[in-house]
This record gives structure tokens, C-alpha cells and sequence, in this order.
């Protein structure tokens, strides 16, 4: 049987070798997986169901804002996610919150704390920051309306979001064009949206104005 796995996704690799210098301190039960970006994010959950929770950062390449948070949540519910940034406005942190997260850890955070934190996502509790951001209705209404997505249409949204057109839609996530306008449909009415602009506009919103 597998041991149970922390899965570190992060895509500069010094930052991920002191965060795992950490974990195996701090968590020598568990082992460790890496990844740099969104993709290979999504085959490490894949190929590891053992992993129980996830360091994520917000800023790899292949992501687009909190939309690999809403993903990983979306496909992996019981897998928690603990987003890891440098970017530590408590617009954010509340944005993380809203969107699923269950802890935030600024990348300048001291070891010990990041462990305590650690422990108790791991726990079952939620570790933040102290924040002063108010809580937005419009992010918790935009959270959802995705969260009404299955997996296959939130990959097939963000497809949108990069102008991708039906066909090129198929051919990226190997389904048939036909599957492809069902989606669409689907996704355009769950999401309140006219058109595959508006809808794009949406994903959109999912960035920051400052880098995370």
C-alpha cells in the first residue's frame, strides 16, 4: 500500500526544495511529489491517488489565477488544497478562501509556522492569515455558478477562455465535436452567460491584478 503523499507544486525549484526540507521535518510520514506546473500538477494527481493534500502555487506556468484552485477542487474534492504565495494581499487571501482553499501560507512565512499550519489542514481545520478584506458576494456567487461545472466542462472553459474553437476543443481534450458544443451549452447556461466571450471574460476575472 502507498504511503500517504503531500504533493508540492510550485515552479521555481528552490522554493520547492525548502518547502519539501520542511515537510520531511516537520511530516516524516508522508512522501513527497513534486510539480511546476498546471499540467504536470494534474498528471501527479493522477498518477498518485495516495496524495492528501496539496501545496499549490498560484503563479505557474499553464495557470490562469485561482483556476487550477477551482479545478483540483472541482475534480479532487477530497483532496485539500493549501495555495503557497508570495503574493499576500488579503484580497487574495480571501479570493483563496472563497474559491475552496482550506489554508494560505505567504511564502515568507518562518518553518514552524508553515508546519503548524500544515498540521492542522491535515487535521481537518483551515489555517489563514489574519485578513481585513470583507468577504465579496460577487466571488462567493462566481464560486458558485463553477462549482456547478463537472471537471470535463471546467477543462473545456478554460479551452474557451484561451479563443480555442470547437474543433481545436476536441482535437486538445480528445473528445468529439459534437461532446464539445454539448459542453458549451451546458457551461454557458450554468454560468449565466450569452456568448463564449462572456464566458471568457468570467475566466478572466479568476486573475489578480498583482502577480500571485
Amino acid at each position: 500500500m502507498s504511503a500517504p503523499t503531500l504533493l508540492v507544486a510550485d515552479d521555481h525549484p528552490l522554493f520547492r526544495a525548502a518547502v519539501m526540507h520542511v515537510l520531511r521535518e516537520r511530516l516524516p510520514q508522508y512522501a513527497i511529489v513534486e510539480a511546476a506546473s498546471a499540467a504536470t500538477l494534474g498528471a501527479a494527481l493522477q498518477a498518485h491517488p495516495e496524495v492528501e493534500l496539496v501545496l499549490l502555487d498560484l503563479a505557474m506556468p499553464g495557470a490562469r489565477g485561482f483556476s487550477v484552485l477551482l479545478h483540483v477542487r472541482g475534480e479532487y474534492p477530497e483532496i485539500p488544497v493549501v495555495i503557497i504565495s508570495s503574493n499576500d494581499h488579503p484580497r487574495v487571501i480571501r479570493r483563496a478562501q472563497q474559491f475552496g482553499a482550506a489554508g494560505f501560507i505567504p511564502k515568507s512565512t518562518p518553518a514552524d509556522t508553515m508546519g503548524a499550519a500544515l498540521d492542522a489542514v491535515l487535521a481537518g481545520d483551515n489555517w489563514f492569515p489574519p485578513m481585513v478584506a470583507e468577504r465579496s458576494e460577487a466571488d462567493a456567487a462566481l464560486a458558485a455558478r463553477l462549482a456547478q461545472l463537472t471537471p470535463q466542462q471546467f477543462r473545456v472553459l478554460l479551452c474557451l477562455a484561451d479563443g480555442l474553437l470547437n474543433k481545436q476543443i476536441a482535437h486538445e481534450l480528445g473528445l468529439a465535436e459534437n461532446t464539445v458544443k454539448v459542453h458549451v451549452t451546458a457551461i454557458l447556461k450554468k454560468l449565466e452567460c450569452y456568448s463564449r466571450t462572456q464566458a471568457a471574460v468570467l475566466v478572466k476575472s479568476l486573475e489578480n491584478d498583482q502577480d500571485m
